[in-house]
């Protein structure tokens, strides 16, 4: 934010900010997205940080809004589709239905973090 800041001026910050505030407001009224919340909270909350403030209470659990730095939240599909065996280590098996997957893909992009 601070470099958006340096080159944009404060009231560009401001709108950027606004903009992004918006947006992930937009995001969470979205029945889809609510739906992959709810999925991300009843099954994955107890180790996993699931939104864009919390924090993993297990150590190996990565942050769902940083999943999109180390590859593309779509490529989780199949695996969830298949069942979760292994995330990480302590992980129990995790399978979905097709209209959860898109649920729980469109919850994740809508907490990732540049």
């Amino acid at each position: 934010m601070i470099r958006v800041a340096r080159r944009v001026g404060p009231v560009g910050a401001v709108t950027a900010a606004v903009f992004v505030a918006a947006s992930m407001a937009t995001a969470a009224e979205d029945p889809t997205v609510k739906r992959g919340r709810e999925i991300a909270t009843a099954a994955c909350a107890d180790c996993h940080g699931i939104g864009v403030a919390d924090r993993s209470t297990k150590t190996a659990a990565p942050l769902f809004r940083e999943l999109g730095r180390k590859y593309p939240v779509e490529s989780l599909e199949e695996a969830l589709a298949e069942g979760v065996v292994v995330g990480h280590p302590g992980m129990p098996q995790v399978k979905m239905n097709e209209a959860d997957i898109g649920a729980f893909i469109a919850y994740l992009k809508s907490i990732q973090v540049p």
